[in-house]
């Protein structure tokens, strides 16, 4: 069955169940094909194509909800809601998104990005459906890593208690980008390799099978092998005790199995979780093989670059082999980070906490109060996650947790939800907190090796990667550096990071300017700023964040306080969510260009 013949749900419900295999194997193929094509998330949706089949043979969307978790995992509903056609735009300016987005289509329920926010969402939608008399029913699917998230657990406590006909897919493959850690996947693993429960499933299978109709004796059958799980096999009860009916483990890639249960669960009136088995990668032997390094791939003829995470990386691995109090923790993303190495080398001062941002946050906090010299990788779009933490427990007491964060700054194919623009403007008016950003590796091994001997919170901010390196003067506290100057000009372009100083070094070929590496930004230099704020000067900030609460503003502030003689442009991001899926165009559709940089200058001029 080719998948270009369903186009909606309507039409995959008029296939036979024999059907589907078929189907299945074509929405694989297509996957793989733009994927390796355009890059993307492979292992997790090669993962999910039965499940995501089986959920829309049985529910009814889109008055029905299915929500995704983190949604990276959407590629095959996606295909199936009509966009089949158009998922060779998959991550393209203009094409359709990789995550699920309302606004690109009805049957995509609410929009994802980060993990650990389904069941909330799934709760919510069942809650509405309620109070506005919607005779609908509401799926969540997550992953067994985003159980590790402490958002997972505040809703399934709120689902138990509501006791409102929410249906959780429980996508276990023992993965979530790295491989999962922490208490809840040891238990998820007793479920899954238990053999006295696979015994026992067997024989329910057989009892099921010598029934004429399946009716609803299955699901009686399921609740005697629940109880009997129970007292043979499991100490943990957790779900149960929560109030929510547990059924599985089951088959993720038996699309038949998947039906019949997702049919029998939809008639239940309270919650009910099905444990479902997956491998992540399934259908293709490199990604089951490899699921960490095949969860996100870069598209064909992407270019090489320099990479900042590979610099931290190699860091870290010697700082820590020189000084026993370097720590290097992560959330769930040892490899996009560049901590894998560090993991190998030193695995005793290496901890991968899950998805638990905010966890990350205050165990750095106590580590650094311990006398340990914290190290915490995180994407930029993540670290949003901590900022509660942040505040409270690293900033108020001085906790020296030196912040990593990676993928700052526009971000690409993404989109929307992974955007690092954000993380200037929240940092910046902590107090306590000391924000660098340098423009290439060299800087980066700068900054790091001053982190070292730094005794307070420290955010060193970075995009995913960086042109070339240049030489540098010594970091010193709170101090800019001249990158390019020329005595005849009075314009100033501060620049915060790589992308911003590059595009103004490529102006300053075709204009006098003063090109100035901005590398701390909290404290900034106001030594220079005093300097140069003249009556006849021009003062421009350029900075890969959005405007309001960034570097610019801050700069403008200062001038104000101080009488400001210039004239001031900040070049920065709007406000508006961005989703263009190519970093250079989100750059010059935010006036990050040489092109507007001279504009600018010769409207101050």
């Amino acid at each position: 069955m080719d998948y270009e013949k369903v186009t909606t749900p309507s039409e995959l419900k008029r296939l036979n169940i024999n059907e589907l295999d078929g189907l299945c194997a074509s929405i694989r193929e297509r996957i793989i094909n733009v994927v390796e094509k355009n890059g993307g998330h492979l292992s997790s949706n090669l993962g999910t194509v039965e499940l995501t089949v089986a959920l829309h043979y049985v529910y009814d969307c889109p008055k029905d909800k299915i929500v995704f978790d983190v949604g990276h995992q959407s590629y095959t509903h996606k295909i199936l809601t009509g966009r089949g056609k158009a998922f060779d735009g998959l991550r393209q300016n203009g094409g359709i998104s990789g995550f699920p987005q309302p606004v690109e289509s009805e049957y995509d329920a609410f929009t994802a990005g980060h993990a650990s926010t389904s069941l909330s969402v799934a709760l919510g939608f069942a809650e509405a459906a309620k109070q506005t008399g919607e005779n609908s029913s509401v799926v969540a699917v997550i992953g067994d890593g985003a159980l590790t998230g402490g958002m997972a657990y505040e809703a399934l406590n709120a689902i138990g208690s509501e006791q409102l006909p929410v249906t959780i897919v429980l996508n276990d493959n023992n993965m979530s980008i790295s491989k999962n850690v922490g208490a809840m996947s040891k238990y998820l693993t007793r479920l899954r390799v238990s053999k006295k429960y696979v015994g026992m499933k067997n024989e329910i299978k057989r009892a099921v099978s010598i029934i004429p109709l399946f009716g609803d004796g299955i699901l009686h059958l399921m609740e005697k092998g629940k109880k009997l799980l129970k007292r043979i096999v499991l100490s943990n009860k957790m779900f149960e005790e929560m109030g929510i009916s547990y059924y599985g483990p089951f088959d993720g890639h038996n699309v038949g199995e998947l039906i019949d249960i997702f049919e029998q669960v939809r008639k239940k009136k309270s919650p009910a979780l099905v444990h479902i088995i997956t491998d992540k990668g399934h259908g293709l032997k490199s990604a089951v093989t490899d699921p960490e390094h095949s969860h996100g791939i870069s598209s064909v003829g992407a270019m090489s670059s320099n990479d900042f995470s590979a610099v931290l990386g190699e860091f870290l691995t010697d700082a820590a082999q020189k000084d026993n109090r370097v720590m290097a923790v992560t959330a769930a993303m040892a490899i996009g980070t560049g901590l894998e190495k560090f993991s190998t080398a030193h695995p005793a001062k290496f901890k991968d906490v899950g998805i638990a941002e905010e966890h990350a946050v205050t165990y750095c906090a106590a580590l650094a109060a311990g006398g340990v010299k914290p190290y915490f990788a995180v994407y930029s779009t993540f670290l949003q996650r901590g900022f509660d933490q942040i505040v409270h427990d690293v900033c108020i007491s001085k906790h020296a947790v030196t912040f990593c964060i990676d993928r700052a700054g526009v971000v690409g194919a993404d989109g929307v939800t992974h955007q690092g623009v954000f993380d200037l403007s929240y940092l910046l008016p902590i107090p306590n907190m000391t924000v660098m950003c340098p423009t290439d590796g060299d800087e980066l091994r700068a900054m790091l090796e001053f982190s070292l001997t730094f005794d307070a919170p420290l955010a060193v901010r970075y995009p995913k990667s960086y042109v070339v390196n240049r030489p540098h003067n010594p970091i010193v506290y709170g101090k800019w550096e001249d990158v390019a100057t020329d005595k005849n000009s009075l314009t100033y372009v501060l620049c915060v990071g790589g992308r911003a100083l590059d595009i103004a070094l490529t102006a300053a070929g075709d204009k006098k300017l003063n090109v100035v590496n901005a590398r701390f930004v909290k404290p900034f230099d106001t030594e220079y700023l005093d300097g140069i704020n003249k009556r006849g000067n021009i003062i421009i900030t350029m900075e890969d964040n959005v405007r309001a609460g960034g570097f610019g503003m801050s700069v403008l502030q200062y001038l104000n306080s101080k009488g400001m003689l210039c004239k001031f442009a900040s070049i920065a991001h709007d406000d508006k969510f961005i989703d263009n899926r190519d970093i250079s165009s989100s750059l010059f559709d935010s006036g990050l260009s040489r092109e507007n940089l001279l504009n600018v200058i010769k409207s101050l001029e």
